[in-house]
């Protein structure tokens, strides 16, 4: 068997004279530094059950609701920092008036250190501000990828069924993103322009009304418009980009997960041609809102050169008739100027506003997907189960407009072990998914022990049940990783004897370094039978009373199969087994056989007994025989 081929990269290295597995020396010491002054981490406390996600739909308000406190200091820092800043005019008015005109050098000493004190102010109160948000938004999107990982976790297997993984990855990482952006930057800074906007407003009608009038007239009416186009235009926008990209994603993950098949037909340039078409769709949907912003930024821009040059020509006319000093057209001329920089930010704010919301809108689809299959609020802990199993009356489709199981009734003893065969689509591998309770049947009643699987908490169903699918999933890590899938808290003694038990003793003495070995993503460094090895060692490790083998021999050569065959005697041994058997030599293994077909169980019996009735089963068992 394969086993792991070539010296790891630490081993590469050393053999090459490199230290730390190839990190320069110095490298090391700045690690090592950083590691230092990191602060310490308490273990995260982890709350996860099977029932329904929360209610409350996941809106800006909502989200920042237990954060009220914080926000409020942030809105007071906000206050601080933009009263600070927008001083400056207001103390060149009253240096021009005060002390340059009137000649008055105190007043230009005095003018000069209150505004080098709100500078100071502002500065403070800018860092404290950008500090304290930047925490808090980090803390915003932990909270949130945590819940929406949760909540991916939580979802039954028709989820997966129906959703590509591309999609759910874009939710994790674009959408999120889009949202840190918002959190962190976004919302704040809005808060900061929006009230800037406020205050020169306000200083503008104490000024001059009038000419604070005449000039806001000109400015507001027109600058609103435009704001209510654009927001209309890049809603819709900024929606496409969040559907292109998850298709972008979709596709590369695909991609990826499927080269093996890829380059055996030969279908590299045609996918490179696809993955180019959903790219441009990406582009075309991004250059839309680009366009969108092209038109609102210089028109924007434009509206407040023209309010300028109104302000110029009546403050102008109205210093010459005495009716308006020089500082106050000074400070008016400045506050003005000041007055478009704020717009030209939101304009830019409320793109990352609006990709924000779209992905806000994306995620908030994604958490009203209820589960399939939940705990019941009153549902308790299954105990301590012999292992019968008991169907009656059971009905269940993917599609409930084709059903696969028709009023199905099946009874299997505490350590009896049951192989379920049949043709293709049948509904052999839907008998298995319902004992593991990964759906609910659409009528009807599965049970262990007397206990209805809906009445018991799936965590503790689980914890007495093992699946072996057909193929086996191995994570990227060590060998004794994917062993503890099965018990966290297992100790390396019973990880040997566990993968012992189930004959990977030869396995475990060809790896370089034994449980510790390196297993990459999907178990790609291992051969298939050695693959299933280990899953029938994780099964085993988690000490199950009931377990569920789906085909766990079909995909494997003669040899690789019986080594697979020895393993299931250990790992059958009293326990209640249902094996799903494409091989018929697997089946005759079974205490019963039980042979599905047209939605119903046909037969029911031993291997002796079923080919003596001559019924569907022998006709299955001449066939098989006339092909080995």
């Amino acid at each position: 068997m394969g086993g792991f081929g070539g010296p790891s990269a630490s081993q590469s290295s050393t053999a090459a004279g490199l230290p730390h597995a190839g990190v320069p020396g110095h490298l090391v010491e700045q690690m090592t530094a950083i590691i230092e002054r990191e602060p310490e981490h308490p273990e995260p406390v982890i709350e996860f059950d099977y029932t329904a996600d929360e209610a409350e739909l996941l809106t800006l308000r909502s989200f920042l609701r237990p954060y009220r406190p914080q926000l409020v200091l942030a809105v007071a820092l906000v206050i601080v920092e933009t009263l600070a800043l927008q001083a400056g005019p207001l103390l060149t008015k009253i240096g021009i008036d005060r002390g340059v005109i009137a000649g008055d050098r105190s007043v230009l000493v005095v003018v000069a250190l209150v505004f080098v004190a709100t500078i100071v102010v502002h500065a403070g109160a800018s860092w404290w501000r950008i500090s304290f948000t930047g925490r808090l938004g980090e803390t915003l999107m932990e909270r949130l990828r945590v819940r929406v990982f949760s909540h991916m976790e939580r979802q039954s297997l028709d989820f997966y069924t129906d959703e590509k993984a591309g999609v759910l990855m874009t939710r994790m990482t674009s959408d999120i993103e889009a949202l840190t952006m918002l959190f962190q930057e976004g919302l704040v800074n809005m808060a900061v322009q929006g009230l800037t906007l406020v205050v020169i407003a306000t200083v503008l009608l104490i000024l001059d009304p009038l000419l604070a009038v005449i000039a806001l007239f000109v400015v507001v009416p027109a600058t609103m418009a435009l704001a209510i186009w654009f927001k209309r235009a890049s809603e819709i926008g900024y929606l496409r980009v969040r559907d292109r990209i998850a298709d972008l994603l979709s596709d590369l993950q695909e991609s990826l997960a499927g080269i093996r098949v890829i380059s055996a037909f030969n279908r590299r340039d045609v996918n490179v041609a696809r993955h180019r078409q959903i790219v441009d769709d990406y582009r075309d949907a991004n250059v839309e809102t680009a366009r969108a912003a092209a038109i609102f930024g210089p028109a924007a821009e434009g509206v407040g050169i023209v309010g300028q040059a109104v302000v110029l020509l009546i403050g102008g006319r109205m210093v010459l008739d005495g009716r308006l000093s020089i500082g106050d057209l000074t400070a008016f001329a400045l506050y003005l100027t000041a007055f478009f920089a704020p717009i030209a930010a939101l304009v830019q704010l409320y793109n990352s506003y609006q990709q924000g919301q779209a992905a806000m809108s994306k995620l908030r689809d994604l958490l009203a997907t209820r589960p399939s299959v939940i705990d019941r609020l009153d549902a308790g802990d299954l105990p301590p189960v012999d292992g019968a199993i008991e169907l009656t009356g059971v009905h269940f489709g993917y599609d409930p407009e084709n059903p696969v199981l028709r009023g199905v009734d099946l009874s299997i003893d505490a350590g009896e072990t049951i192989a379920i065969v049949g043709p293709t689509g049948a509904g052999k591998s839907t008998v298995a998914k319902l004992v593991s309770r990964f759906y609910d049947p659409d009528a009807g009643t599965v049970s262990i022990d007397g206990h209805p699987l809906t009445t018991v908490t799936q965590m503790s169903l689980r914890r007495q049940l093992g699946v072996v699918p057909q193929e086996p999933f191995l994570f990227n890590g060590t060998v004794a990783d994917n062993l503890r899938v099965a018990r966290p808290d297992a100790e390396d003694a019973e990880l040997v004897e566990a993968a012992e038990a189930v004959g990977m003793a030869d396995l475990l003495a060809g790896l370089p370094h034994g449980i510790d070995s390196p297993v990459h993503e999907r178990g790609t460094s291992l051969s298939s039978g050695e693959r299933q090895l280990l899953a029938l060692a994780r099964a085993f490790l988690a000490r199950p009373r009931v377990l569920v083998l789906d085909e766990a021999t079909s995909n494997l050569d003669l040899k690789s199969e019986s080594q697979i065959e020895r393993a299931l005697d250990t790992l059958l041994d009293g326990r209640t087994a249902i094996l799903i058997a494409h091989r018929l030599a697997t089946a005759k293994r079974a205490d019963r056989i039980v042979v599905i077909e047209d939605g119903g169980v046909q037969e029911v019996g031993s291997h002796d007994e079923l080919v003596a009735a001559g019924g569907r089963y022998a006709e299955m068992y001449q066939t098989w025989e006339r092909g080995t």
